[in-house]
């Protein structure tokens, strides 16, 4: 009975991946070969979301080609239909019960109440990386962006590792497929920003935070500032808001597209759509974009994809002083990824959108001898958050140009393990 049903999840994921690409040409308003740019913006207002359109209309320009089909990882998907049966929402909602390993809720019917928080489980467990992660040595700069506005970086940060771990649902490295440190540690996973490389006044400042599976259990999160010699512990309301840890209009929840917390939102089923995004563009590193002020990155290559839309809005029992009235994510179907999202202000004003660039290859640079995988695989290789209402940005490159380390996106490689999420570890990286 085991094997007829990963049967049949094996199979409905392939068909229903064939059907959304099937559907693509539809629906689309543009067809491979088109170029979008300020001039014709319109063509692409309902395929893109406000932020992103906002974007193309201040200079950004867009390279459409055909949609691909973007696979997981072997181990993801032979863990998907493993452990999926057996996994389901808690009473209330907020947390999941049976959870192992693999894609939580593979199957998703629209017209389920739970979609929404279903679709977020899916999220935090996607399949870019299920176990570990180090991306080494990427850059950010902030510039004030706009139609042909010249390129002028105001403020410009390196960091040596922005990396993670995974204590529960490991496919590839072990412990598999939990850490025993679960059981003790409660951990979901970790993350790490540090040691910062530049600029100088800041250096080695670092970052760590840590996701707990108990719903109620706020992240942990520390940060060290090298100039006060202090390790600061930070309340979860404030990683919401830029830190000194980062790019400068980047807030924790900002990584990857959206980090925070899901129990600390209500979240509600917008809807899935056809729309553009950028999952497979070869530039290495992406481009800085010449026509809008290298606010973005561009040309880069967009293809009709199958997004799912969803609104978290911050429960103000979790977070009483989250800045905006409603996040808006686009997250890819098949990739389980935040491919952009649009933030709005208290005013319900559109302020802040997030955009992704990624690579599907098995391989980020072809430079790489060590990070190559065998199979192909997804790499955020670029990002922006923009300020719409100021033109503020701050674009980041992962990889940077110029950088020592050609390998890059180290993932599922054990690269790091927990030890490296210990805050004390900030303090003495900073410090050699």
């Amino acid at each position: 009975m085991d094997r007829e049903r990963s049967s049949l999840i094996t199979a409905l994921i392939g068909f229903a991946s064939i059907l959304l690409l099937a559907a693509a040409p539809a629906a689309a308003q543009v067809k491979p070969g088109d170029k979008i740019g300020p001039n014709n913006a319109y063509k692409v207002k309902d395929l893109v979301s406000p932020g992103v359109f906002w974007r193309v209309k201040n200079g950004m320009q867009m390279l459409i080609t055909p949609t691909e089909r973007i696979d997981w990882p072997p181990p993801y998907k032979e863990a998907t239909e493993k452990y999926s049966p057996q996994v389901r929402l808690s009473a209330d909602h907020r947390s999941l019960v049976g959870y192992v390993a693999g894609q939580p809720f593979p199957l998703l019917d629209p017209n389920d109440p739970q979609v929404a928080n279903k679709i977020m489980w899916n999220y935090f467990f996607r399949p870019i990386s299920t176990d570990d992660y180090d991306l080494r040595y990427f850059d950010c700069e902030s510039v004030y962006g706009g139609l042909n506005k010249p390129y002028r970086v105001l403020w410009y940060y390196t960091v040596g590792h922005y990396a993670g771990y995974n204590e529960v649902g490991r496919t590839e490295v072990d412990p598999m497929p939990v850490d025993p440190d679960f059981l003790v540690s409660g951990r979901y996973s970790m993350t790490g920003l540090y040691p910062q490389l530049s600029p100088e006044d800041g250096a080695g400042a670092g970052f760590v935070r840590y996701r707990y599976a108990k719903p109620t259990k706020g992240d942990d999160a520390y940060t060290y500032l090298p100039g006060a010699h202090r390790l600061r512990r930070l309340n979860e309301t404030l990683l919401s808001t830029a830190q000194d840890s980062g790019p400068e209009s980047y807030s924790p929840d900002d990584f990857e597209c959206f980090a925070g917390k899901n129990e600390n939102y209500d979240w509600k089923y917008l809807g899935e759509k056809q729309m553009l995004a950028v999952m497979d563009d070869p530039a290495d590193p992406p481009l800085t974009c010449a026509t809008d002020g290298g606010a973005s990155h561009c040309p880069a290559n967009w293809q009709m994809r199958h997004l799912y839309i969803l609104q978290g809005i911050a429960r103000k029992a979790r977070l009483p002083g989250d800045l905006y009235s409603k996040h808006v994510l686009y997250i890819d179907s098949e990739a389980d990824f935040g491919m952009y999202q649009d933030q709005y202000d208290r005013k319900g004003e559109l302020f802040i959108n997030y955009t992704s660039w990624c690579k599907y290859n098995d391989r980020v640079t072809p430079q790489a001898r060590v990070a190559i995988y065998p199979f192909k695989r997804l790499f955020q290789t670029g990002s922006s958050s923009t300020d719409v209402q100021s033109g503020l940005s701050t674009v980041c490159y992962h990889p940077g140009y110029g950088t020592p380390e050609k390998e890059c996106w180290y993932i599922n490689m054990g690269a790091v393990d927990r030890s490296f999420f210990n805050p004390m570890a900030i303090v003495k990286a900073s410090n050699r």
